[in-house]
């Protein structure tokens, strides 16, 4: 298998995902949910007994306006509470709109008693978020200068800890873009848990990177007179099926828990199912290219035929 000779195919795969997911950033698809906003949290206890399922919850207040206007609640976070309460986060209302919002879930499922009703602040503030940018920034220096250490037998190789970030921001760039896209398609927002599995396939990023790596190490010494890009191929080779055995474990678990999980947690899971799936891609596909691209100095001829017609 060539995988190293296909690097360019790969390269423009990750492409392929990441400008569409960068557009629809760019166009506000990833919004940000009252966790970050703040808003309204509403507890209601059903006399029935029962409480309804959340996508039922959302059905009935789905033509509930916000006051005198047209506009809609939008997206509303639905946790059940017991067996005969729901807790409604939702964008900031007012009172008349509170009213409305009761009227419509008796409508729906008989007689409702408020529980509580507050408005509140946002949870996670633009200080957590940017702290949070900075603690992942902080890391990916710390893996960049602990993979050089690891690696420091190896000639440059400060290049190991660079392709190994360079895989991490991969990742983290396919999740976000794939969120905005998710966010225009279908309106969801980004939420703490959002950035909790953010946080969380960074955490995990680099697993594979770092044994596709050492494997690279162990058979530079053994193989010493062969090519690198052959090394980095058969290193790659070598440590396929490991990479696919491990990742699919945790994706066969994350893809039970989508499809049969609580609603409240499957956009986080899913989420986590497109990061582990994409730090998987980059350990195997992209990494180890990148080593061999800047071995070859590649960049150096990317132009080249371009500047040769252009001579002609």
């Amino acid at each position: 298998m060539n995988i190293i000779g296909k690097r360019y195919w790969f390269f423009g795969l990750s492409l392929a995902v990441i400008i569409p997911g960068l557009i629809a950033l760019v166009l506000g698809g990833l919004k940000p949910s009252i966790d970050f906003t703040g808003g309204t949290v509403l507890e209601y206890q059903f006399s029935s007994g029962t409480a309804p399922a959340p996508d039922q919850v959302r059905t009935a207040l789905a033509f509930v306006t916000i006051d005198q206007t047209t506009q809609s609640l939008g997206n509303i976070q639905v946790q059940t509470s017991g067996t005969d309460g729901v807790i409604l986060h939702l964008q900031q209302v007012d009172q008349a709109t509170i009213t409305k919002i009761q009227t419509a879930l008796e409508t729906s499922f008989g007689k409702v008693t408020t529980i509580s009703s507050d408005n509140v602040g946002a949870a996670v503030g633009s200080e957590v978020a940017q702290r949070a940018a900075g603690a992942v920034a902080l890391a990916s220096i710390g893996i960049a200068l602990y993979v050089w250490f690891a690696f420091r037998g190896l000639p440059h190789a400060f290049r190991y800890g660079l392709a190994a970030v360079t895989a991490l921001v991969h990742d983290v760039l396919v999740l976000i873009g794939v969120a905005a896209i998710l966010g225009l398609a279908l309106g969801w927002e980004a939420d703490a848990l959002f950035l909790t599995a953010v946080l969380t396939v960074i955490g995990f990023s680099v697993h594979d990177t770092i044994v596709v790596f050492d494997r690279i190490r162990e058979n530079q010494i053994k193989y010493r007179y062969v090519p690198f890009e052959k090394v980095v191929n058969h290193s790659v080779v070598q440590t396929l099926d490991r990479s696919i055995n491990t990742t699919l474990t945790v994706l066969l678990t994350l893809l039970a828990l989508s499809l049969f999980g609580g609603v409240t947690t499957r956009h986080f899971v899913i989420i986590l199912l497109v990061g582990m799936t994409s730090g998987a891609y980059s350990s195997i596909f992209n990494a180890a290219a990148i080593l061999v691209v800047w071995e070859n100095r590649e960049w150096q001829n990317w132009f080249s035929r371009k500047k040769r017609s252009v001579t002609a």
